[in-house]
């Protein structure tokens, strides 16, 4: 094993494990619902904040907008969403979760959350709330770009 004598590269790798770790954990819980992690991301989304541009979806989730297409796709031919041209910009489009769409996410949100909250039940509830104002310090890279 490669000793890092570079701390910050070391914090890397680690957070980077941790979130693969957390991430596979909490990921069984969408194969359950037969939803890809992309597709719970665009239900949860368009649940709790209504129909949404693709692009405004795309930065909501972190998603790359090629991915995405194939993902709205579908996620239209199972009928859990559908798409709509906008009609202040008839280039763009307007994804709205349907109800067969609004039932699903009913159904996994709970799962999902109880998976969550057990991952990081590793953490006392103020280690997860030190952890929360930690990473919130990375924001200010966005910000220098």
């Amino acid at each position: 094993m490669t000793e890092f004598k570079n701390s910050a590269v070391k914090s890397m790798v680690v957070m980077r494990k941790a979130f693969r770790t957390i991430d596979s954990r909490v990921s069984a819980t969408f194969r359950d619902f037969d939803l890809t992690p992309a597709q719970f991301s665009v239900l949860d989304v368009l649940h709790a904040k209504g129909p949404m541009r693709i692009g405004d979806l795309i930065a909501s989730i972190l998603s790359t907008s090629g991915n995405m297409t194939i993902v709205i796709k579908n996620m239209e031919k199972n009928g859990w969403v559908k798409r709509m041209v906008s009609k202040k910009d008839h280039r763009a489009y307007i994804i709205s979760i349907t109800d067969k769409g609004r039932k699903l996410i009913k159904k996994a949100l709970p799962a999902h959350i109880e998976a969550v909250e057990e991952a990081f039940d590793v953490l006392t509830q103020a280690e997860q709330e030190e952890l929360i104002e930690l990473l919130k310090k990375f924001r200010t890279l966005a910000d220098k770009d």
